[in-house]
């Protein structure tokens, strides 16, 4: 999937759906920590993933633009450490200027104020006034992949970003998992406007013949149910 597809087909959906899809499609769902979050509310962001491990020092960002495609996300490993910023404004500048999507810290960032003026996406475990503490040797393969969280990634994933938080997704199967979110969010469209229009979501997902059913079969699950009927509220 290209990058102009990928930002058209992300635009109408939101990581959850994807989430639910990558369930339903038995994708393990990678979802980076709850604590990574966009600098300013409501960014977006959507991009293959141009993976980066710092050591200390900022050329390694620098390299990976020089490697980088139109809309590829820099997606930045510091091993999640809490006691120094590895990104600031120059780097959020030159990342937008090399036309990069936007920018997933596995860390932290900082010159907070002047990030969000230059408008470049930027997710992070938050802020912090200091820059590196250290500079370590390189690792030879740091460009090929990131480790973020519980989740190693590399240019054959994609990520997402929003206000639920990061979401990676494997290349090759992005397009099955989008066309599910898509079914996903048009079902679950409809049964936000059922609900409003008075019917309620149990009667939509016949609730009661559910526990009905569940009386003479105890092992069958809602979510056994909702795939019976049509629904699409857990995966």
């Amino acid at each position: 999937m290209d990058h102009q597809m990928l930002q058209q087909r992300f635009a109408a959906l939101t990581t959850a759906h994807v989430a639910d899809a990558c369930l339903r499609a038995h994708v393990p769902v990678r979802c980076a920590s709850a604590l990574l979050r966009g600098v300013v509310p409501g960014s977006r962001l959507a991009g293959r993933v141009c993976p980066a491990r710092h050591a200390g020092s900022v050329d390694a960002f620098l390299e990976a633009f020089e490697l980088a495609a139109p809309g590829d996300v820099l997606v930045v490993d510091n091993g999640g450490r809490l006691d120094e910023a590895c990104v600031g404004d120059l780097v959020a500048l030159e990342a937008q200027a090399a036309g990069v999507a936007g920018i997933v810290v596995w860390g932290l960032h900082r010159d907070t104020a002047d990030i969000r003026a230059i408008g470049l996406p930027v997710f992070s475990l938050g802020a912090i006034p200091t820059g590196p503490l250290r500079l370590d040797a390189r690792a030879h393969d740091a460009l090929e992949s990131a480790v973020v969280g519980d989740w190693a990634v590399s240019r054959e994933d994609l990520v997402l970003g929003d206000d639920d938080g990061v979401l990676f997704l494997p290349g090759p199967q992005a397009g099955e998992i989008f066309t599910l979110a898509e079914t996903i969010r048009d079902t679950e469209r409809r049964q936000a406007e059922r609900i409003r229009a008075g019917v309620s979501l149990r009667s939509q997902v016949r609730f009661r013949a559910y526990l009905a059913k569940r009386e003479s079969t105890p092992s069958l699950s809602f979510r056994e149910h909702l795939r019976m009927v049509g629904g699409a509220i857990e995966e």
